[in-house]
């Protein structure tokens, strides 16, 4: 597997691309550029499952664990710690945060998870007001990340499952987390 460095908005056009969740760079570039995807003799390794591997990252995603004991993704959200926090809203927040806190700036592949005809994740606010002026939008701690917080607490799940999923985080693991939210 060969590594290629690309600017931010090549990146960003690539991920754009994205058909379905967990598809890698190299997956959609292939069917971009019209290549049979299924020539690939070895499956891709886990660390560039997703289009933001960055050239001098060769570790894998790292996996975020949930605790059956203590609510728990990578000992970052902590069952009392959500909790305490105001209404869904918060504790979407507050988990969207701690995700952030252990991938760093493979928190990106946010971007990918979207409705069919909705935004949910954007670099700014305004980015998400002019997709929807009743975003409701937030910005996720201090990541530069921000959220549409409209939606009810069913479809805010679904957002953070499929916010898990992107990171590796298995289904039994993912209701824990959701459960909570």
């Amino acid at each position: 597997m060969k590594y290629i460095e690309i600017d931010e908005e090549l990146y960003r056009h690539i991920a754009s691309k994205t058909e379905r969740i967990g598809e890698s760079a190299s997956d959609i570039l292939r069917r971009l550029l019209g290549l049979d995807v299924e020539t690939v003799e070895a499956p891709a390794p886990k660390h560039i499952s997703q289009p933001s591997i960055e050239a001098q990252q060769v570790n894998p995603t790292p996996n975020l664990n949930v605790s059956a004991t203590s609510l728990t993704v990578d000992g970052l959200i902590d069952k009392d710690n959500l909790a305490e926090q105001k209404g869904a809203v918060g504790r979407f927040l507050f988990c969207l945060e701690a995700i952030y806190n252990a991938t760093g700036q493979q928190f990106d592949q946010v971007l990918q998870v979207q409705g069919r005809d909705r935004l949910y994740f954007a670099t700014s606010k305004e980015s998400l007001l002019k997709a929807s002026k009743s975003a409701n939008p937030k910005e996720i701690g201090q990541s530069g990340f921000w959220v549409t917080t409209n939606n009810n607490t069913a479809k805010k799940r679904t957002i953070l499952s499929e916010v898990l999923t992107q990171f590796g985080v298995d289904a039994a693991q993912i209701e824990q987390v959701v459960n909570h939210v």
